[in-house]
């Protein structure tokens, strides 16, 4: 059973071992803690597993069973993958682990398949494409749409056992590749969809391309790439040089080495499978437990909608005040995309998060908390959107912020400026509160933009509520009246 407040996910990898404890809403939960230990399984090259790895693991593990005691969390949910399920001595570690009060679950190549894809699934709004999950031992690779698992399969092709591979010859792997697929019904399959990259080594790579194309965002999650990206970020990582620490502050020494397998392995999947663009998912199998345990209501949730409203919850004043406030300015902006009409759901439920800030700093903070907060189900411009609405909200003027230009259009920009001032107006007149919202409405008909509101609060239209409203109103290019309902 979850508990619904803490959850703990130990994940045994090829490569690495590691620990995250989740909080909050498993729908849309935060990381309260997060370790690794590059412990190298799957190093072993005599078909069992090396005994210094097996060491480094076992005192993570004792590690990690401690510190998830210290949250409260008696049993964390622990998994193995491809190293122990494919090592000759992989039961025998098990046993040992079980000493440490671990009880692990051995996924196989399928189960880790479909958890890497609920993963995915977990961490955006409608995925509809391909998972790639690269390991330290294996591929996997799932099928996602509508929120199911639609195929999923497993091949021993992680970046521990690519140097094996690539070393017969410089089309080896792609050989290799192109037998897998074609035998198990895989040849062209993301032809025209997103592929989702998961796992350590492809956000290496990503961050490598965000590097090259000076990206201003410094968050992969949800980054997108054309598939010409793999050759560019192979040609940069084929010409690095460690000594050098060029890619220091990047990318993790713990993860260069393996880059140049990575790519290999990135653009022969671009070459086979022809995805239609490449884009980062930081949640994978860790994350798609946790969504596995979730009833079918929760999981048809919105994760961005699911973590502003506990935001909203968190740090404003009223937490039914940014619901209402989205209903309450609906009628202005009827004609928005449903995907835009999210965005300012997310800003409003927002919307009251800067009234503790010092006032000099509200502006600042609005676009700061929402630009690098840790969403999920949202892409570049969304932040920058939702960021453009609660800058202006919270002071900003009609400033546009630097960062934002270089991430939404300038149309984007002045869209979520309306629907900064328009929560500006909303806060102005209720204080935050609920009920005045409830007792009045916001129109707009023949170029004038009307403020209407029941007469036993009239006395809220006050001079700087009039102010705001007119300045909605000029940035829609109307005139502005209030009237009683």
């Amino acid at each position: 059973m979850i508990d619904g407040s803490r959850y703990a996910v130990v994940d045994i990898g090829s490569n690495s071992v590691r620990l995250v404890v989740f909080g909050g809403p498993l729908r849309a939960p935060s990381v309260l803690f997060n370790e690794k230990v590059m412990a190298g399984l799957g190093r072993s090259k005599d078909g069992g597993l090396d005994p210094a790895a097996m060491k480094r693991t076992l005192v993570a593990l004792a590690r990690f069973r401690s510190v998830a005691a210290l949250y409260d969390i008696d049993s964390p949910h622990t998994v193995a993958t491809a190293a122990i399920r494919d090592a000759s001595n992989g039961k025998d570690f098990l046993e040992q682990i079980a000493q440490i009060g671990l009880n692990v679950t051995l996924l196989s190549g399928e189960a880790e398949a479909e958890a890497a894809g609920y993963g995915v699934i977990a961490g955006f709004d409608r995925a509809d494409g391909i998972v790639g999950d690269l390991g330290g031992g294996s591929l996997e690779l799932a099928r996602i749409a509508d929120g199911q698992i639609l195929k999923r399969i497993s091949f021993p092709l992680g970046v521990l056992r690519l140097p094996e591979i690539r070393a017969r010859g410089p089309k080896a792997l792609d050989r290799h590749f192109v037998k897998l697929i074609k035998a198990n019904g895989w040849a062209g399959a993301g032809a025209g969809l997103p592929f989702y990259l998961v796992g350590g080594s492809w956000r290496a790579l990503a961050k490598v391309h965000t590097h090259l194309t000076q990206h201003p965002l410094p968050i992969l999650h949800n980054y997108a790439m054309p598939p010409q990206a793999a050759s560019r970020i192979a040609r940069a990582v084929a010409r690095f040089d460690r000594s050098t620490s060029q890619y220091d502050g990047i990318v993790s020494a713990s993860r260069q080495p393996a880059m140049a397998d990575a790519a290999a392995m990135l653009i022969t999947v671009v070459n086979r499978l022809k995805p239609a663009s490449l884009v980062v998912s930081t949640t994978g199998v860790r994350e798609g437990l946790v969504y596995q345990q979730l009833s079918a209501h929760d999981r048809r949730l919105d994760p961005l909608i699911v973590a502003a409203r506990v935001e909203a919850a968190r740090q404003g004043r009223f937490a039914e005040h940014g619901d209402l406030l989205h209903d309450w300015m609906t009628s202005l902006f009827s004609g928005e995309s449903d995907a835009d009409a999210r965005l300012r759901h997310m800003a409003c439920l927002l919307g009251d998060i800067g009234w503790a800030a010092n006032p000099e700093f509200r502006a600042e903070r609005g676009l700061e908390f929402t630009l690098h907060g840790d969403w999920h189900g949202i892409d570049a411009r969304g932040r920058a959107m939702v960021s453009q609405a609660l800058f202006t909200a919270f002071g900003g003027g009609n400033a546009r912020p630097l960062i934002l230009t270089q991430l939404a259009t300038a149309p984007d920009l002045d869209r979520a400026r309306l629907w900064g001032l328009a929560i500006r107006l909303a806060q102005r007149m209720t204080g935050g509160t609920a009920a005045p919202l409830k007792a009045s409405a916001i129109n707009a008909s023949d170029g004038v933009l009307t403020l209407s509101i029941d007469p036993i609060m009239f006395t809220l239209i006050g001079e700087a509520v009039n102010r705001r409203l007119r300045q909605l109103a000029t940035a829609m290019g109307m005139t502005s009246t209030v009237m009683t309902n």
